[in-house]
């Protein structure tokens, strides 16, 4: 099994970005999904917000895919309960997505 989930509060830098991010979610879906039905539907990996500022405005929030991240810039802190979560998520990421895709999910 591939690990794609790396921990809450870890900061990252995008391929092409120029602000450090920072993840505060997983398996994030699009925008406006909900209330608008006819808007394309997208699952990604992550939430994040911008490092070091935090979360300024709730309906900011970034979105993206563990094959986006250029460099890990510091790695947030993992325990027993971290792993169980990372494994969890790992094991059902892909079920996940799929159902979401098929509209089985939301």
């Amino acid at each position: 099994m591939k690990e794609r989930f790396l921990p809450i509060g870890t900061v990252v830098m995008l391929k092409g970005g120029t602000k450090e991010i920072m993840i505060t979610s997983y398996c994030v879906f699009s925008k406006g999904f909900m209330k608008d039905k006819s808007k394309e539907k997208e699952m990604f990996d992550y939430g994040a917000c911008s490092y070091p500022e935090g979360i300024l405005n709730s309906d900011i929030a970034l979105a993206f895919n563990h094959n986006q991240i250029e460099k890990i810039i510091h790695m947030g802190y993992t325990n027993a309960t971290f792993e169980e979560l990372n494994r969890k998520v790992n094991e059902e990421y892909d079920n996940i997505k799929k159902q979401f895709e098929s509209g089985q999910l939301i």
